[in-house]
This record gives C-alpha cells, sequence and structure tokens, in this order.
C-alpha cells in the first residue's frame, strides 16, 4: 500500500502535461500553476469514492509531483 500519487509535469508542444504513474489521470495546462491546480482537482476527481485500498493506496494519499 503505497501513502503517496506521483505525477511529473513535462513541457508539450503548447501545454505542460501532468502523467501520475499510479492512477490513469493526465491534464494539462497553459501554465505550471494552471496545470498543478487541474492536477490536484483530476485526482480527486478520479479517487473520490474509490475504494483507496483497490487502487494500492492508503487513506488520504499526499500528492507528489515532479518535473
Amino acid at each position: 500500500m503505497r501513502n503517496n500519487i506521483q505525477a511529473y509535469i513535462y513541457k508539450g508542444e503548447k501545454y505542460y502535461v501532468a502523467e501520475c504513474n499510479n492512477i490513469s489521470v493526465v491534464t494539462q495546462g497553459k501554465t505550471l500553476d494552471e496545470t498543478i491546480a487541474n492536477l490536484k482537482e483530476a485526482v480527486n476527481l478520479y479517487i473520490e469514492g474509490e475504494d483507496l485500498a483497490e487502487l494500492g493506496l492508503l487513506e488520504s494519499p499526499k500528492l507528489l509531483i515532479f518535473s
């Protein structure tokens, strides 16, 4: 069981792209701040109402962002 969700942000052709390693979440934004905000929202929506144990996560996982 993991206590965190890892995400990587990189610069695409026009936008920054954020991808999670542990769960199926990908998002983008024009700026780093926008991308991080979009990522947090997307992760929260993805795990909302899910059984975190089935995803291999402990309760209230932390989001770790790498670039």
